[in-house]
């Protein structure tokens, strides 16, 4: 009797998946994949980055381990959150890694991401990268900042004693504002030739630069699932992108020409320190190098410097004046160490700065728990690579959550403890050397702007506690403090921070 055609497929299938399981299992373990959550159709997994995807990726972590895989539309996402990830990422494979994924958000502000941060990895990335630094962000330029940054801060002081002089129930403070004009007047100045005030250059630059940082952290739909790109139209993103884009714009041209037009009248005077304009226009002009800038990447690479110098330097300050009006016994031992390296001076000086090892490891604390940029900027593989055991092939982007490392209970002891003793016989630093707390990345791809603005914050900070004693406004406790965040690419709080300033001596 013969056999019915289905009796002879089934055991025809058995072999089948037990040659597979024989000869293809192992190719299988070496391509293993990282861990992922369940993903949806089309969206993959887009619905569970929310609102604030460092902290919704933390979370995620903790299930699927400190290497993820997630599919954002059609694009697959390595999330890397332990410090052996990041090392692999930034220093072991650092030049696999080193191209950026295309942003279509980025390329409409940066004129087709002609700028430093977001520029494709290559030749035109690594001439524009090392203009940047070499005449604007070097040791030596840095340094030669420093009577800016003196007087800027200076100029911050009064302001606050002003205010704290008069009698009138607006003697709250809002430091974040404070924050942001220093930041904002110092960086005009040494990368612009001066300050802009509101009005003047026809934009405002505290509300305008909000914007521009919560654009840039927008997860743009079409990005990851390009037929759906329509939908950014219709929730008006699009307008968003090109309002701001277009007011950005037109200060930008408000500057170079100011540049050219004193250029052409030659009103610079012999011996004349040329500021950053300046020399990007003699690049153009192919004086410097005989490569030649056309206009977009002279604005692409002037707006990187002003917004990236203002944004993240003034949301780290605040984050950290927010810490010490939450922890008074902090705040203290700050002021002691400040007021009595300080003592007899009318100014603290960059000079004194070297010493106060509290008042460092006090930045460093507030950079692990509130790094300004939490989810770095992402990066993209160039080939397949492996991660702690895991394949990943090409054309993977990579986010790597400097907020949950600098959590890390592996690294850090109390980690959700604000504690800035732990840096104080610690070589652990800011630099993009330790992988424990990257708040600036590091690698190829590492902020170029450190230096840059730790000795702004440094500076700032030392003179704050060194002529004023900062309290909350009255009948808020620090336990009440607001901490909610607001989304961006930059992560600050979404209230200002205020507070009441009052003399701490007979300076004035």
């Amino acid at each position: 009797m013969d056999l019915p055609w289905y009796a002879l497929l089934i055991p025809m299938l058995l072999f089948t998946f037990f040659l597979h399981q024989c000869f293809f299992s192992t190719s299988n373990n070496q391509k293993k994949l990282p861990p992922s959550p369940r993903k949806l159709p089309i969206i993959g997994n887009l619905h569970q980055l929310g609102s604030f995807p460092h902290h919704s990726l933390h979370e995620l972590s903790k299930k699927y381990g400190p290497v993820m895989l997630l599919h954002l539309g059609s694009k697959p996402v390595i999330v890397a959150s332990s410090v052996d990830a990041a090392r692999n990422i930034m220093k072991t494979h650092d030049l696999v890694w080193s191209n950026r994924p295309k942003s279509s958000i980025a390329d409409r502000l940066f004129y087709g991401s002609k700028d430093v941060a977001f520029s494709p990895y290559g030749e035109y990335w690594r001439l524009i990268k090392s203009i940047s630094v070499l005449h604007l962000l070097s040791n030596k330029r840095v340094q030669s900042y420093r009577h800016v940054r003196e007087e800027e801060t200076s100029n911050m002081i009064e302001k606050i004693r002003q205010v704290s002089d008069s009698n009138s129930s607006s003697s709250v403070i809002d430091l974040r504002d404070c924050f942001c004009s220093l930041t904002n007047n110092i960086v005009s100045r040494v990368a612009l030739g001066r300050k802009y005030y509101e009005g003047e250059s026809g934009i405002n630059a505290k509300v305008t630069l909000d914007e521009f940082a919560k654009l840039l952290g927008t997860f743009s739909i079409g990005d990851y699932i390009p037929w759906l790109e329509w939908i950014n139209k219709i929730i008006g993103l699009d307008n968003k992108v090109e309002k701001v884009g277009r007011e950005l714009d037109t200060f930008l041209e408000i500057v170079i020409e100011e540049h050219v037009s004193r250029r052409n009248k030659g009103e610079y005077s012999a011996g004349e320190s040329k500021d950053f304009v300046d020399v990007l226009l003699e690049i153009q002009n192919g004086r410097e190098t005989e490569f030649l800038l056309q206009r977009d990447s002279l604005k692409a690479i002037i707006l990187d410097n002003f917004a990236a110098g203002t944004d993240t330097t003034y949301t780290a300050l605040e984050w950290i004046m927010t810490e010490l009006l939450r922890h008074p016994r902090v705040m203290k031992k700050l002021e002691d160490e400040v007021r009595q390296l300080g003592q007899g001076k009318t100014e603290i000086t960059e000079d004194d700065l070297k010493n106060m090892h509290y008042l460092k490891a006090v930045i460093k604390e507030t950079l692990r728990l509130h790094p300004p940029v939490p989810l770095l900027i992402p990066r993209e593989s160039t080939e397949d690579i492996k991660i702690l055991g895991y394949q990943i092939p090409a054309k993977t982007q990579v986010f790597i959550n400097a907020w949950t490392i600098g959590r890390d209970p592996l690294s850090w002891e109390n980690p959700e403890d604000y504690r800035p003793e732990r840096f104080l016989n610690s070589n652990i630093d800011v630099k993009g050397l330790n992988f424990e707390l990257i708040p600036f990345g590091a690698g190829r791809r590492g902020c170029p702007g450190t230096a840059f603005a730790i000795v702004i914050i440094e500076l700032a900070l030392a003179r704050l506690v060194h002529k004023f004693n900062f309290v909350l406004p009255k009948g808020l406790k620090p336990e009440e403090l607001d901490m909610t965040e607001a989304s961006g690419l930059t992560i600050r709080r979404k209230s200002p921070l205020l507070a009441e300033a009052t003399p701490c001596s007979s300076y004035y």
